[in-house]
């Protein structure tokens, strides 16, 4: 991984630039999950009046267009220099269409690099989704897909789970079961306490890869809460095919700073190793607690006793090399 001759000039000469002097401001950074969007299309979620619930509370902030130069101007001086786009909730009636909008803004402005694209795994179509992610001209652009498993609140889950919708419905594992055959890779966007469910899937289907979202969603921080996460997450950490982003870090209606985000940053790293995390901005979803600039900048506060070689996985090499980016 020394020369990587195989990139692009610009990210192979940021990476020896980055190894040989070891200066955080010249540290290459794939984001390895953000957003971009543009309120001409369908995100009911981002355009109706009737706002959902979320996680961060009231998000009527990032209710407007977010595009590759609203991401340039947010990121300051750090080297973001690769874009993975995580698919909006635009209108699940036209997953394709939110595939084909994105492509068209990487042929139009040169980003984002990969999308990871919506699909209903306990739809009828999901097959042939997988089919148009994969053929001409969206092959090599998907690399993975997210269907958020239906979840419960965490006072009313139990380890019998099984409805409709979730990891352990039969319909949504049948699709599952598909993408292996297409080479998709998974995104999984569910709380901590329903990873021994992901767990399952991670070792019933040890041929498709499994990208934990934001970090099993660690939205509470007392000590109690995150022994428990940290345990729910164990049994992930011995599969070898999942991998876990670190990013969606926030807490409602309190500051985001490396020492609120250093007892998961450490723990996720400590479990799963460098090679296996890779550090990811949510945004503008995360704009709601954090200016993207600082998000970075915590990361790197976080990261100082690493060697350079492991900041670089971390921050670059990992989302490279799952993605296929290079």
């Amino acid at each position: 991984m020394e020369t990587r001759s195989d990139l692009l000039p610009d990210l192979a000469e940021a990476r020896r630039e980055f190894l040989s002097s070891g200066d955080e401001d010249r540290l290459p950074i794939v984001d390895a999950h953000h957003h971009f969007w543009d309120l001409r299309n369908p995100h009911p979620w981002l355009t109706q009046t009737s706002r959902i619930p979320f996680r961060y509370g009231d998000y009527a902030a990032i209710c407007k267009n977010f595009l590759p130069e609203d991401y340039a101007r947010a990121c300051g001086a750090h080297r973001v220099l690769r874009h993975v786009t995580m698919e909006g909730e635009w209108s699940p009636d036209d997953p394709l269409g939110e595939a084909r909008w994105m492509f068209s803004l990487a042929q139009r402005c040169g980003k984002p690099q990969a999308l990871a694209a919506q699909i209903w795994l306990d739809r009828d179509d999901a097959e042939s989704l997988m089919h148009a992610y994969t053929e001409p001209p969206l092959r090599g652009f998907i690399p993975s897909v997210r269907h958020k498993p239906r979840s419960a609140r965490r006072e009313e889950y139990s380890s019998r789970w099984h409805v409709p919708g979730s990891m352990r419905c039969p319909a949504w594992r049948r699709g599952y079961a598909l993408l292996a055959r297409y080479g998709l890779m998974f995104e999984l966007q569910a709380p901590w306490w329903h990873m021994a469910e992901a767990a399952e899937l991670a070792r019933d289907f040890p041929a498709t890869t499994i990208i934990v979202n934001h970090a099993g969603l660690p939205a509470v921080r007392d000590a109690e809460t995150l022994r428990q996460w940290r345990a729910a997450m164990a049994p992930l950490a011995s599969c070898a095919n999942v991998r876990v982003k670190i990013s969606g870090l926030g807490v409602r209606a309190t500051p985001w700073t490396p020492a609120q985000q250093a007892p998961v940053v450490d723990a996720l790293i400590a479990d799963f190793g460098v090679d296996r995390c890779l550090f990811a901005s949510n945004y503008p979803v995360d704009a709601l607690v954090a200016r993207l600039a600082d998000i970075w900048q915590g990361f790197k506060t976080l990261t100082r006793r690493f060697s350079p070689r492991q900041r670089l996985a971390l921050f670059c090499d990992n989302a490279l090399d799952l993605y296929g980016l290079h």
